[in-house]
């Protein structure tokens, strides 16, 4: 009895894992999701709109009115990200290691930059950036999700309030160029 129930669970087995796809087949099916989304994010992207939105929910224009600002996704998610401020004050001395105190100031608060990696985490349906280097050294080495709307060629992310460190959530606007 014992042996012929053997014989009926390794049948049943063996008809279970021919019908089975192969587990191969599932990291496929993640790997070929992850490409697309990877693909839909690739290209250059310009900044089309950066307020900030403070938590009674008003909006204020820390870049301006019209932001300047340039994000370039390639194919294997390193990217390259720089947002300015649409008006900028020059150093009254024309050099950068002579400015200010308040030139130094300025150029800091006026200017929002980063590089490293980005994708879009399917599973959780965020934008990740894994930052290497940043305008802001606490960025260095830390990773940044945000909740994100990819519409054709139109990206919008909310920057988190912890990110910013000031309370303040940002939303990035961006199209793609062609």
């Amino acid at each position: 009895m014992n042996n012929t129930f053997n014989k009926i669970a390794c049948m049943a087995l063996n008809c279970i894992a021919l019908l089975s796809p192969p587990a191969h087949a599932f990291m496929e099916q993640d790997i070929d999701k992850h490409m697309q989304a990877q693909k839909r994010l690739s290209g250059t992207w310009k900044l089309t709109a950066a307020p900030e939105i403070r938590a009674d929910g008003s909006q204020s224009a820390s870049f301006g009115i019209n932001p300047h600002g340039l994000l370039i996704v390639d194919e294997n998610g390193y990217y390259s990200l720089q947002i300015y401020k649409s008006i900028r004050s020059k150093f009254a001395s024309g050099d950068k290691r002579k400015g200010t105190e308040a030139e130094y100031r300025a150029a800091a608060i006026d200017t929002s930059s980063h590089y490293g990696r980005c994708f879009i985490d399917t599973e959780r349906n965020v934008l990740v950036f894994r930052i290497e280097h940043a305008s802001l050294p606490n960025w260095d080495g830390s990773e940044q999700t945000s909740q994100f709307e990819l519409k054709g060629d139109e990206l919008t992310y909310r920057v988190p309030a912890s990110a910013s460190g000031n309370g303040i959530a940002a939303i990035s606007s961006w199209k793609r160029l062609r």
